[in-house]
């Protein structure tokens, strides 16, 4: 008899881990609030005009079609019973043999609930979209504002510098210098100011000190303010305060400077690791469990490698789902189970146009071979070859013209009245 499967989440571990177990031997459920998969890396491009949402957006249903022992429930999963082996959600309850947690990560405002209310975060493709309505409205507006009034409205805050908040602030700097003076003529961007904040004394802090260097110079060359060691207080919409007192006056300040796991109520307590991650063995099995794991984002495995957890990266995901899924079936035929070993590639970063860094084992590398190689292995992770097709026709598009058709504002219209 089939053993049932339950995966919570349709991330990167989710999917992979769904896609490679054996339909002869599990059946498998998957829950997600969302009907998609979402390609994470390239929400800074949807944000910035520079790609479609639905070229990094992928149906669940669709993925799976061609799966006949996969299910597919839109639900919010509320809770976890592990002695009757169900999970409780919106949808009802479901039953399980096994459990499977990949439920990704949010954004972490520590504790700040001023900031959490007024910032924009860049977790979702819904999230991407709205930043772009936003930042387009913002330029409606500032044709036909006072003079005091536009000093919020051009100055744009991204706080946190790693790999998101660097490649926002690069490609916010490339459509002002490109792209927004054309559609909107009569407004001086000169004024418009991009300023990345971050805590720590570097760009890109998980990465080698070439690279920090390298894209701290890159942003500094296309105009973007990088001010390092340096933290936000308070933000109540209008104005945003540093911890030195300063204060900015903007309309647009976009948090990407930290994430913390989404949690399960249910889990035994031992099993919770710093930022509400979850703490698994080498075989992703959830400490003080026996049928339930947890992959990706959101699980802390302690290793020699990686005493601190591994990063909460795409690769780790996947490659934790794949050792996962051959250890289902060897529990199936009763062998023993394969301990997860993470290889490093290395990591990478773009800046913009032709500039980008990667850090490879055996070298370290930047410019334009580096963007190069940035687009490759990014086109090879997306979902489908119509998607690789229309991002590639999309990127050689705006490398050739330095454009794109994609400034629509997308925001919902009153009725009319009468």
């Amino acid at each position: 008899m089939k053993k049932k499967i339950i995966v919570i989440g349709g991330g990167f571990a989710g999917i992979e881990l769904v896609k490679i177990l054996d339909e002869e031997l599990f059946d498998v459920l998957l829950i997600d609030k969302i009907n998609h998969h979402q390609f994470q890396p390239l929400f800074y491009q949807v944000a910035t005009s520079q790609i479609e949402p639905s070229s990094i957006s992928f149906p669940l249903r669709n993925i799976f079609n061609y799966k006949k022992n996969v299910q597919i429930r839109l639900a919010e999963v509320q809770g976890l019973n592990s002695s009757a082996n169900t999970i409780k959600t919106s949808q009802g309850e479901f039953s399980y043999d096994y459990l499977v947690l990949a439920m990704g990560c949010r954004t972490n405002f520590f504790g700040n609930e001023e900031i959490a209310k007024y910032a924009f975060t860049l977790k979702s493709t819904y999230d991407a979209i709205t930043i772009r309505n936003h930042i387009l409205q913002t330029f409606e507006n500032i044709i036909s504002s006072t003079e005091k009034e536009k000093e919020g409205l051009f100055n744009l805050v991204i706080v946190g510098a790693g790999a998101t908040g660097v490649e926002l602030a690069g490609a916010f700097a490339e459509i002002k210098k490109n792209i927004l003076p054309k559609d909107y003529p009569g407004i001086d961007f000169s004024k418009f100011r991009i300023m990345l904040l971050e805590g720590s004394k570097d760009t890109l802090g998980n990465m080698s000190i070439n690279a920090r260097a390298a894209s701290k110079k890159y942003l500094q060359q296309m105009g973007v303010t990088v001010l390092t060691e340096t933290f936000v207080k308070h933000y109540d919409g209008e104005n945003l305060e540093l911890g030195s007192g300063e204060r900015i006056n903007t309309k647009t300040v976009i948090w990407a400077a930290g994430v913390t796991a989404n949690t399960l109520v249910g889990l035994p307590p031992e099993s919770v690791a710093p930022a509400n991650r979850i703490k698994v063995d080498r075989t992703s099995k959830v400490k003080g469990t026996e049928n339930i794991f947890a992959l990706g984002d959101v699980a802390f495995m302690e290793t020699p490698k990686y005493p601190r957890g591994h990063p909460q990266v795409a690769n780790v995901a996947i490659h934790q789902a794949k050792n996962l899924g051959k250890n289902f079936k060897q529990m199936h035929l009763g062998k023993s189970l394969k301990e997860f070993e993470y290889k490093d590639l290395g990591s990478m970063a773009t800046i913009g146009r032709n500039k980008a860094v990667v850090d490879l084992p055996f070298m370290k590398f930047k410019g334009y071979f580096a963007w190069l190689i940035w687009m490759f292995l990014h086109l090879m992770l997306i979902l489908g070859v119509r998607n690789k097709l229309i991002i590639f026709i999309n990127w050689a598009w705006a490398y050739v013209t330095k454009d794109t058709s994609l400034r629509l504002i997308l925001t919902m219209t009153k009725k009319n009245a009468g």
